[in-house]
């Protein structure tokens, strides 16, 4: 997975409409965990790295966060244990591991995680999970809008004036991105890798293909601005 400057340039805060739920990345391996971070900062999350289990405990028992990203392989102690000592926080957990042994991922989630992820995963999988478990707990929006623009995430709606608009499932996962980071200039690059996925080869052209077609669909052509050399920019 590659991660472009552009995605890290996001120096405009979002939009204080969005909650920004807050996320601890407990990753030992520093590559993934930024890749990981990159991934749910598009996407509108907070979020902070623990590299090892004895900071991540100290860390969550002296702050809030809505949802724990919990490698099993950790120096100081593994994921199990961790999750074992926060069990009385209630924290949502999305264990993470290299491992494909299913006696790990049947531990895992009778020790009551909320769901189990093997790496390597495509970001856009991981987002879904995210944004699945954050919703059981009633943690995330279920309406996000823009203007005169509505989307409804759980039942994936689009509505332009009260009029449902017919989105393919990519031109709904794009307008969703840009409604949630407006304001925010996003590189082509991190547009594929958010929208399309890690395991995506194809054009950065297919991102103005399908920006071209949102914007006629739900006329933000004064909106939905083109970034010179970077990507796109929802301004309002």
């Amino acid at each position: 997975m590659v991660m472009t400057k552009e995605q890290n340039c996001n120096t405009i805060e979002s939009d204080s409409e969005v909650k920004m739920n807050r996320i601890l990345i407990v990753e030992d391996d520093n590559t993934i965990a930024k890749l990981i971070q990159a991934s749910l900062s598009i996407s509108g999350y907070e979020s902070s790295i623990s590299e090892n289990g004895l900071e991540a405990y100290d860390k969550i028992m002296n702050n809030f966060y809505d949802l724990i990203l919990l490698d099993v392989m950790l120096p100081g102690i593994d994921g199990f244990h961790l999750f074992e000592k926060i069990r009385s926080r209630n924290i949502p957990v999305i264990f993470l591991t290299a491992k494909s042994d299913v006696s790990d991922r049947v531990k895992g989630l009778k020790l009551g995680a909320d769901d189990y992820i093997l790496k390597p995963f495509e970001p856009l999988e991981l987002l879904a999970r995210v944004e699945t478990v954050l919703r059981r707990y009633k943690k995330t929006e279920k309406v996000v809008s823009f203007k005169n623009i509505t989307l409804n995430l759980e039942e994936r709606v689009a509505k332009l004036d009260d009029e449902i608009i017919d989105t393919t499932p990519l031109e709904y996962d794009l307008l969703t991105l840009f409604i949630k980071r407006k304001n925010i200039a996003l590189s082509r690059e991190a547009i594929l890798e958010t929208v399309w996925g890690i395991a995506v080869d194809i054009e950065t052209r297919t991102v103005d293909n399908h920006v071209q077609r949102i914007r006629r669909k739900f006329k933000l052509e004064n909106s939905l601005k083109t970034v010179f050399k970077i990507g796109y920019r929802l301004e309002g």
